[in-house]
This record gives C-alpha cells, sequence and structure tokens, in this order.
C-alpha cells in the first residue's frame, strides 16, 4: 500500500508502484530512500490512486472539509457570478482578472463558502491583510487567523503576508485546502512561488487586475495555480459595477533650462546606447545596460546621464503649475496624486502643504493620513507607489499621475484606486507629461491598454 507524508514542503511516497514512479514531478531520493515529490502535485498523484484504483494511506492531509457558512447574504454581480462559475468549471482552480474595485474579495468570499475547505489568502502587504481580515470576519462566524505584521495566528480561515506564509509553508503547507493568491502577479517570483510550489492544498484561486509581468513568467502562475479562466476589463465594466471615468493626458513644456539639460543628457546616453549596439526594447536591454555601464568611465557617464534626463522629464517645473491648477480645479474632490519617487513626492508636500505618504511613512501616521482621507478631514493625499495596490479609498475620485514607471500594470493599479463605484460618483485621472521626451512614448506605449481605449479617454 503506498504511503504519503507531508515533509518540509515535500511529499514523501513510500512503497509507490511502478506505473507512478515515472510520473512528472516524481523522484528518488537517495537520502531517504523514499520517492518525492513537491508538495503543490498531492492533487494530481491522489487522482492518480483514484483512477487506477490503488490502496494507500494518506498522512499528508490535516484538514477535512469544513462548512463555512455566511452571516450575509451577498447577491453575486453577472460578472462575479461568470467567474465563480469559470473557476468551478476549470477544476476548482485557476485565475481570475477583474479590475480594482470590481469585488475580487467577495469572490473568494463565496468560493470558501463553496470549497469547504480551511483557506489561507495570501496577500503583499499588511495593509491588505488587514482589509481581509475586515472582510473575512464581516461574512464568516470564525476566528480569523493572522500571519504578519507581527501575528502568528493560525485558524481554518488565515489571511497571511506572501513574506510570512513564506516562512511557514514548510511545516504548515499541509494545514488548509484552499488557497487565494490575492494580487497573485507577485506569485512568480524567485522565493513567493515557494508558497505555493510547498503547499498540498488542491484547490487554488489567483486574483489580480494585470497578471501579465515584464519576465514573461505568468506561465509559472498558471502552472501553480491554474489556467486564467476568467476575465473582465476595466472598459467592460465601466459605468455599471466601476464608476465612468475619464483619463487625460496633459502635455507639459520644459522650461529652457531644462530643455537644453535634457537634450545633453538624453544625447549622451543614446549615443551610449548605439556604441554598445544596446536594445532597450528587447527583454534583457535594461540589464544589459547597467552591465555595460558599469564597466567603463563612459559607462558611468551614459548611465548618470539616463538618470538626469529621466528626472528632469519625470520631475519638471512645468508640472507643479500644472498641478497646482488641477488642485484648484477639483476643489472639495477626493484627490490622491502619484509619483515615481519619493524625492517628489516631498517636494510636493513641502511646496502645497499636503500630507505625503511614502513606505518611510510610520505605520501610525500612515493609518491617521488614510483616516483622515475617508473620512473627509484630508482632500489631498500625495503618494510616491505605497497607494499603488491594495489599500481601499473608495472616497477618492480624482488621480493626478506627476510621474510613473512604463508599467501598464502600475497604471492600471492607479487608475483602479478611483474606480470604486458609489451614487453619483464620476472618476477623473489626469496623467502629467512632459512634451518631446522618453516619457510620451512611454505613455503612448501604456495607452495601448484596454482602460485607455474608448470613449472617455483623451
Amino acid at each position: 500500500m503506498t504511503e504519503i507524508y507531508f515533509d518540509k514542503g515535500t511529499l514523501v511516497l513510500k512503497n509507490l508502484p511502478e506505473t507512478l514512479r515515472q510520473a512528472s514531478g516524481i523522484k528518488w531520493d537517495e537520502r531517504s530512500r523514499t520517492h518525492r515529490a513537491p508538495a503543490h502535485l498531492y492533487r494530481e498523484i491522489m487522482l492518480l490512486l483514484h483512477r487506477q484504483k490503488l490502496p494507500y494511506r494518506d498522512e499528508a492531509r490535516q484538514f477535512e472539509a469544513q462548512d463555512f457558512p455566511l452571516q450575509e447574504r451577498i447577491i453575486p454581480r453577472a460578472y462575479q457570478q461568470e467567474a465563480l462559475a469559470a473557476w468551478i468549471n476549470n477544476g476548482w482552480r485557476g485565475v481570475v482578472t477583474l479590475p480594482t474595485g470590481a469585488g475580487k474579495t467577495i469572490l473568494a468570499v463565496m468560493l470558501i463558502e463553496k470549497t469547504r475547505r480551511p483557506t489561507l489568502v495570501h496577500v503583499p502587504t499588511i495593509d491588505l491583510m488587514h482589509q481581509w481580515y475586515a472582510v473575512l470576519k464581516r461574512y464568516f462566524d470564525q476566528e480569523i487567523g493572522l500571519l504578519g505584521g507581527g501575528y502568528k495566528e493560525i485558524a481554518p480561515l488565515t489571511v497571511a503576508t506572501y513574506d510570512s506564509a513564506l516562512l511557514h509553508v514548510s511545516g504548515k503547507g499541509n494545514r488548509f485546502g484552499f488557497l487565494v493568491f490575492d494580487e497573485c502577479h507577485h506569485l512568480p517570483g524567485e522565493q513567493y512561488q515557494y508558497t505555493a510550489i510547498s503547499s498540498i492544498a488542491p484547490f487554488r484561486l489567483g486574483l489580480t487586475a494585470t497578471p501579465e509581468r515584464a519576465d514573461g513568467k505568468e506561465k509559472v502562475l498558471y502552472s501553480l495555480v491554474g489556467e486564467l479562466c476568467y476575465q473582465a476589463d476595466i472598459h467592460s465594466l465601466k459605468g455599471k459595477s466601476l464608476a465612468p471615468y475619464e483619463v487625460i493626458t496633459l502635455e507639459v513644456t520644459l522650461s529652457a533650462e531644462e530643455r537644453s539639460q535634457y537634450d545633453l543628457a538624453r544625447q549622451q546616453y543614446l549615443d551610449f546606447l548605439r556604441r554598445e549596439n544596446i536594445n532597450m526594447g528587447s527583454a534583457n536591454g535594461w540589464n544589459h545596460f547597467l552591465w555595460k555601464s558599469s564597466r567603463t568611465p563612459e559607462g558611468r557617464q551614459a548611465f548618470k546621464a539616463y538618470l538626469i534626463q529621466k528626472q528632469l522629464s519625470q520631475a519638471s517645473s512645468g508640472k507643479l503649475a500644472y498641478l497646482w491648477d488641477l488642485l484648484q480645479q477639483h476643489r472639495g474632490d477626493r484627490i490622491i496624486v502619484f509619483t515615481q519617487d519619493n524625492d517628489m513626492a516631498y517636494r510636493i508636500g513641502k511646496r502645497f502643504f499636503l500630507p505625503v505618504l511614502t513606505h518611510h511613512t510610520k505605520l501610525k501616521e500612515r493609518e491617521a493620513f488614510l483616516e483622515n482621507f475617508r473620512e473627509g478631514r484630508f482632500n489631498i493625499l500625495v503618494t510616491s507607489k505605497v497607494l499603488n495596490e491594495g489599500v481601499d479609498v473608495p472616497e477618492a475620485n480624482v488621480a493626478i499621475i506627476v510621474s510613473g514607471s512604463g508599467s501598464v500594470r502600475e497604471h492600471v493599479q492607479r487608475l483602479g484606486r478611483i474606480l470604486r463605484a458609489r451614487p453619483g460618483k464620476e472618476a477623473m485621472l489626469y496623467e502629467l507629461v512632459s512634451k518631446d521626451t522618453g516619457e510620451h512614448f512611454i505613455n503612448q506605449r501604456r495607452r495601448k491598454h484596454d482602460a485607455y481605449q474608448g470613449p472617455g479617454s483623451l
């Protein structure tokens, strides 16, 4: 009889029949003199044993089916019902892509009830951990465990940061039958993927607004969680489940001095790329540039020139004038101002006497800022990147992007911060782009995303 054990994120398989020894992922471990497999293959191995009607003893699983009745009735929106059905039809696993504000958390709550298995929810930040905790407490009459932010409490329903889940999965990877990966585009990271590899959970759900990664590793996500089984884009939900919105790009002219400095630095940077035959549009273009620029004095000067031209385009003086005009135009609205770096965020905060949130902001101060913003005591928040992802600010209806990266995900996330629907709400997103700079071309590439298409995007 085959015996199956869980051991430090792997499966130990004793007395394995010859017919299963060649199965993908199963290997002979000379040290323990047994067959082993990554824990995430638990489901496939169990299905093989059942199909071949082979006897076995399962000592790996440390969970059972368990009811999680809802305390409040949920009436799903049509697309949430479609996503639920698509995930179940995909074998009770897979990735669901929904825009920020479209109710990904509520979808997960419904699936926790359906799967009837102890559930571990993975989140990238402490803020998201607390938000999930509040939602689960609302819908389930259960103790909710927490892993992260100083908490080490495990319950049948637990929320964990990716970092904390990674620390515990080798010992606790057999305690949960259902894994939820919020903002699951983080999962394929070199370390985080082991939170999925080292768990036996047969049911898996990935949630994200944008699963694609610059490194192409979304295929790792699909192999560990399941294929993309449902997708709804921002544009299709606009004005229905999401607030109607406009995206407006404003081109800002550099001052004469800034233009002169920009052109000089830009030319020095481009000349180096041409001399060294570096294609920045290729998959490894950035790494190639870093390597080449670190080898010679000319290369280091080229890298310095790159930083200068980037800073001049992202933090031009004209942007502050445009920003002030927009703040005056939207007096009374709830506004989030986004920048690419902390220096510009603090510069804006100091110039206009505005609260600034960065990763340097202390936890109590951060919570106070967000609470004041939600309650309307602050109408404006300035941030670099910490509000890109996960923080729930449904009161916001205007976003002003002073600067950002070329990442489509980042800009879709920033747009998502202002799309949570409320009666009568209309959202506006402004992008300030320095005219005739590299920032302009990044903006044009980014606008190919469906969120920027159709009526209402200018």
